[in-house]
């Protein structure tokens, strides 16, 4: 499992992110605080809080290509 902080502060970031995660085979998974939510998920991403850094956590070990295109959401 690898893990990243990002920042996803408006609506349009959130809409892409997620389009870049579904195209994934593996989980990932969003952690704020004491709250886990499905990446692949825009209404659980809604429910976080977005003012702060989210951690993202990939249930994976090769997953460099979706590190690379994650690097212009990283907070």
């Amino acid at each position: 499992m690898k893990s990243i902080q990002i920042s996803l502060q408006m609506a349009s970031s959130v809409k892409e992110f997620v389009n870049i995660v579904q195209k994934y085979t593996y989980d990932i998974d969003l952690r704020c605080d004491r709250y886990v939510v499905d990446a692949k998920s825009i209404l659980g991403i809604f429910s976080l809080d977005l003012s702060k850094p989210i951690n993202v956590e990939i249930h994976s070990d090769s997953c460099e290509d979706l590190l690379a295109e994650l690097k212009s959401f990283q907070a």
